[in-house]
């Protein structure tokens, strides 16, 4: 089958997608030890509308939302609104979007035939995180993105070990992907948060360092992991947004804990 030139179909070896990781290469060679400010200045310069930010206004998002809002208050913030978000999440949501003046934070929802196709009651939850997650957030963020070229995410090399090889920018499914944050420690982020005066979420102070949705989200004992309580109990430790690359795969591993928050 042939295809216009003009028609960006993604697959392995095509322009397009080479064009893509040769970007994404070349910014993380420029960028890799940049401040997460450089990054973010960089990656709003090479794509303008063309790129967004996905957060979850989770225990460490105010971060990274603040440092965007220092820069461009009208860069698109994706949520992922999966109707079984905390409610302290969604006053929060509000709380940082007018306290930074962010102007244009998108709520992502699964489409209602969806649900009344795949999950009527409610409950798929309890019988499959998996396909739940896919459902709740993989599906809608991935339509969301359709409209981009790029997005950034809160990711941090010291979350676990599997991102110890984190790239600053990578290319993922055709789209180039920005962690400004991957060089971040944990002391970094909090010497930012106080510096700034940024508020918590409200759940951290009642034992929860990660935030997901409720029904899968308990909070954590002293001494635990600090994403013990998402999806506890099973093996499960990701949504299924982010899936690591070659690198990180193949990292080396090391003392890290898979802390913190994916977006």
């Amino acid at each position: 089958m042939a295809f216009d030139s003009a028609t960006p179909v993604l697959h392995s070896g095509h322009p397009a997608r080479l064009a893509c990781d040769a970007q994404a290469a070349s910014m993380e060679s420029s960028l890799r030890h940049a401040s997460p400010q450089r990054i973010l200045r960089a990656a709003l310069g090479a794509f303008g509308d063309q790129i967004a930010l996905v957060s979850s206004f989770g225990a460490e998002s105010a971060v990274l939302l603040h440092m965007a809002s220092e820069i461009d208050r009208d860069i698109p913030i994706l949520f992922l609104d999966t109707g079984m978000q905390f409610a302290q999440t969604l006053d929060y949501r509000q709380e940082l979007t007018q306290r930074l003046g962010l102007s244009d934070v998108r709520d992502l929802r699964p489409a209602f035939k969806d649900l009344a196709a795949i999950d009527p009651s409610h409950t798929l939850w309890k019988t499959d995180t998996n396909a739940c997650c896919n459902l709740r957030k993989v599906v809608p963020l991935d339509a969301a993105l359709d409209g981009f070229d790029a997005w950034i995410t809160g990711r941090k090399r010291f979350q676990a070990s599997t991102r110890a090889a984190l790239p600053v920018v990578e290319s993922a499914d055709g789209k180039v992907k920005v962690n400004p944050l991957a060089n971040w420690t944990k002391a970094d982020l909090d010497a930012y948060v106080a510096e700034h005066d940024l508020p918590p979420h409200p759940l951290v102070a009642s034992g929860y360092p990660s935030i997901g949705c409720w029904p899968c989200t308990k909070p954590v004992e002293k001494g635990q992991d600090e994403r013990a309580g998402r999806w506890a109990g099973s093996e499960k430790t990701e949504c299924g947004i982010h899936t690591p690359s070659a690198a990180e795969l193949n990292a080396p591993q090391g003392p890290f804990e898979d802390i913190g928050q994916g977006l």
